[in-house]
């Protein structure tokens, strides 16, 4: 799967340049993910790069530690700014979305509250998406409204209803594509040309598409953040979150509220992921194949009322999904033909290989239901919301006629 958008100089580099996307060499895919940023003439030609555990690093001289102090963004000098083990995972997922760097995070939800916390202040206002990821709506309606920052949600189908939000304090506009539970989409270069024109900062969580799927720096958005617990680390041994962007931006995060609450992944997590990413590529790739062949199953289906997927044959916005995705991933939410939640519970109990938790994302194929999740008065339900019947399976590597049989068996039951 190429990356001939992406360029870097394989030369080692030190400090920030570390991190800065050089137009010289093209790179691959597996260039990013097997070679970039790990120097190993640095660390007596390991192979797979150490895991560097130490909290503090130790300077040579006093005007040495004076430098570090003065621009630690750059600098090694206390993990919980810089850490080098936390340096190559940045510099490969900054490559990964054509991004000039990184920030790691010890989540997703940490991301995208620093990626937007940077950037508003008392009396300014937030326009998000109608459905987006619980806790990006927590923060924007309950935590940063405790500081006076106002939110409007609107539906991100169609770019007129952002423009109808916009008000003279609108900051920032936080999107996310395809978004939670049901996948509809934002056309991310007109809601980008729409921002950029009065002065408003773009972030687009990015963790259903990957960047192998969906590049949205190069749609014109500011920031793309990910739930890196997903498919960037993919073996559900990781809480992680990315934030990519220019240079300029990142070092207000790093400053704010990354430096201030203490944020960043732990190099141990950040060394996993490093190995995690080893595979993105093949298990992207497995994963799309067996999601294909599930959504033919299950748009079949007599007990399956609607199919929610970017690539479902009846989704509204195919033109959009081919247009901005190279590709598609494991996410599909299925509408069960049911009238009550005991049906809902009846078939999600009699799953056997599909295990029933949160997340997604991982090798293994998992299951949730959305009565579990979100009470029926819930944001995410209220008002027209998620459907009563709605279940989202997250495919893995499992084999496609394997999760089929149990899909089966599990039907049998409602």
């Amino acid at each position: 799967m190429p990356c001939g958008h992406l360029y870097c100089n394989p030369v080692p580099l030190t400090g920030l340049r570390a991190f800065a996307l050089v137009l010289t060499l093209p790179m691959d895919l597996s260039y990013i993910l097997n070679h970039l940023g790990e120097e190993r003439e640095t660390y007596h030609g390991a192979v797979a790069p150490p895991l560097v555990q130490s909290s503090i690093f130790a300077f040579p001289t006093v005007a040495a530690m004076r430098d570090g102090f003065r621009d630690e963004y750059a600098s090694h000098l206390y993990t919980r700014g810089n850490n080098p083990t936390v340096a190559i995972l940045r510099r490969k997922i900054a490559a990964l979305e054509g991004a000039e760097d990184c920030l790691a995070f010890a989540s997703g939800a940490a991301a995208i509250a620093a990626g937007v916390s940077a950037f508003v202040r008392h009396g300014d206002h937030v326009v998000c998406v109608a459905r987006p990821y619980s806790w990006t709506r927590s923060l924007l309606r309950d935590l940063l409204a405790k500081f006076g920052v106002t939110s409007s949600f609107v539906d991100g189908t169609d770019v007129a209803h952002f423009a109808a939000a916009l008000q003279p304090s609108t900051r920032m506009i936080v999107l996310e594509s395809p978004n939670s539970m049901t996948y509809e989409q934002q056309d991310l270069a007109l809601v980008a040309a729409l921002a950029r024109a009065r002065g408003i900062l773009t972030l687009c969580d990015n963790s259903h598409a990957t960047p192998l799927n969906q590049s949205p720096l190069a749609f014109g958005i500011d920031l793309v953040a990910h739930s890196a617990t997903k498919y960037l680390n993919g073996h559900s041994d990781v809480v992680a979150g990315m934030l990519c962007g220019s240079e300029a931006l990142l070092r207000e995060v790093f400053k704010g509220p990354y430096m201030t609450f203490g944020a960043i992944l732990s190099p141990h997590d950040a060394w996993l992921m490093i190995r995690g990413l080893r595979t993105l590529g093949v298990r992207v790739e497995r994963i799309a194949a067996t999601t294909r062949k599930m959504l033919a199953f299950l748009e079949a289906h007599p007990r399956v009322r609607r199919v929610h997927a970017p690539h479902a044959s009846a989704n509204p916005q195919l033109d959009l999904s081919a247009a901005q995705l190279r590709g598609s991933s494991g996410l599909v939410s299925i509408e069960l033909d049911v009238e009550d939640v005991a049906a809902v519970e009846r078939f999600c109990d009699g799953l056997q290989r599909f295990l029933m938790t949160v997340s997604w994302g991982g090798y293994e194929s998992l299951a949730m239901p959305v009565c579990a999740v979100f009470p029926a008065d819930a944001p995410m339900r209220a008002g027209g919301g998620l459907p009563l019947g709605l279940v989202r399976l997250s495919i893995g590597l499992e084999d496609a006629d394997v999760l089929i049989a149990d899909l089966e068996r599990a039907f049998a039951r409602i």
